[in-house]
């Protein structure tokens, strides 16, 4: 039997294609929720915008209709000289192959008062119902840390007039990520929202019980003092392996695996987010906690259970967000700081909330990734192009093609182009626009 802990978007493409390969037994156990859901969503059902229930992409009938037993309980421990796991409620399980896919959970830094009541995350079923319990009465919330899911936990609040105070470690939001240019644009959006107050070099020092185990203030590194009825604890996230402490299976931030996503283990394998590689890949990070790449670890770890043993080649780094009402990609790699060899491109339309931050070989001229902000572009075209090692004039050059949405991007495609040729003293003529498909043909 093939054993995948953990019911997320890795552990549950991992089983859907192995079902695909092989007629092989699959159960999946998850202590959060019997059935998947889409994570991104939980924001959503709090707002109002959905149920529960319509974060499940998939139906109920569906895991029987393809055989995927489901199982709702808590691995305690994994013994792989025997090949069983131990359940909360007692029972062990056999296995014949297992997939750990057991994600993250949220970080805590040894704070004083970060265990007490009125204090949590948002990443699991259980955080929402959390917050969702602590909400009634909210007045005042304070977020910790400056990242996607402390801005979902905020526009959350915000949509019930609950005011929140936004702590960031960086002078300037998402500072670890975003280049400077690209986070003010974000800053200045995020200032329009009324009863958000964002605190840029703070750091929480303490958060103060009110007598009875429950938070109702915290206290900053430079000692403010902010009165409030729930903290967010979203300073990211950590592998989810505590239960592996005994289990021989390697692990340091995360579990240890070779570019099979194999571990040390015979037959255990290890995707997602809680994976970590021994070799990580050519400017990536060790640990990559994207929806995207959990999915393709997850079709490609099932290739190999099923006898076809393959590489993990993700491909060129891409990723997407909403900052409230600003939608986020990026393509390749633009770094916080550029990289010795580099140039950068910027074009922004400050009224409109639009911005394309163009990175790029300064001889080469070859395109190295773009952060694109208030425009949806084409990722498979932009792949294509970092695949042939494509020039910035080339991508300047078929901006029509790599237009998602012409509706909303076409009139920036001219002004795009007449900047970039006065700064960089060149003449790219825009193409007339083409079909992408036969761009990429080609």
């Amino acid at each position: 039997m093939i054993v995948i802990i953990g019911n997320g978007i890795s552990g549950v493409t991992t089983a859907r294609y192995i079902r695909k390969r092989s007629d092989k037994e699959i159960l999946i156990i998850s202590a959060e929720s019997k059935y998947f859901f889409s994570r991104t969503a939980l924001m959503y059902v709090y707002m109002g915008h959905m149920k529960f229930e319509h974060t499940q992409p998939y139906e109920p009938h569906f895991w029987e209709k393809n055989r995927i037993q489901l199982k709702q309980a808590r691995v305690d421990s994994v013994d792989t000289d025997n090949k069983e796991l131990q359940l909360d409620n007692g029972e062990t399980i056999s296995y014949d192959s297992l997939v750990l896919a057991t994600g993250s959970k949220p970080n805590k830094f040894g704070w004083k008062g970060q265990d007490l009541e009125r204090v949590g995350g948002l990443y699991s079923k259980q955080d929402l119902e959390y917050v969702e319990k602590c909400s009634e009465g909210l007045k005042t919330a304070v977020i910790v840390g400056g990242g996607l899911i402390g801005i979902e936990l905020a526009e959350m609040f915000l949509s019930r007039n609950i005011d929140v105070h936004f702590l960031v470690r960086e002078s300037h939001f998402w500072g670890g990520v975003l280049p400077k240019r690209d986070s003010e644009m974000i800053m200045r959006h995020m200032n329009k929202h009324h009863g958000l107050h964002m605190h840029y070099g703070e750091e929480l020092e303490e958060i103060v019980d009110n007598g009875n185990g429950e938070a109702c203030a915290v206290i900053t590194k430079s000692g403010e003092k902010i009165d409030c009825q729930f903290v967010g604890l979203t300073a990211g996230v950590s592998p989810n392996i505590q239960f592996l402490q005994d289990s021989g299976i390697q692990t340091e931030r995360g579990i240890m695996v070779n570019r099979f996503l194999e571990t040390n283990a015979k037959d255990v394998y290890a995707i997602g987010d809680c994976a970590q590689f021994k070799e990580p890949l050519t400017d990536r990070r060790p640990i990559e906690q994207v929806w995207y790449t959990g999915k393709f670890m997850g079709e490609t770890v099932a290739k190999t259970i099923t006898g076809e043993r393959t590489e993990y080649n993700p491909g060129y780094w891409f990723n997407s967000a909403k900052f409230f009402d600003v939608e986020y990609q990026t393509y390749g790699m633009v770094w916080n700081q550029l990289k010795e060899g580099q140039s950068e491109f910027i074009f922004e339309d400050e009224k409109n909330e639009v911005l394309l931050h163009f990175v790029f070989e300064t001889d080469t001229m070859k395109f190295s990734g773009i952060n694109n902000f208030g425009i949806r572009l084409r990722h498979q075209l932009f792949n294509e192009w970092l695949l042939q090692g494509a020039t910035v004039e080339t991508v300047l050059r078929n901006l029509k093609a790599a237009n998602f949405d012409p509706e909303f991007y076409n009139k920036y495609e001219e002004a795009v182009i007449a900047q970039f040729n006065k700064e960089f003293n060149t003449n790219i003529v825009l193409e007339k626009a083409k079909w992408w498909q036969t761009l990429i043909a080609k």
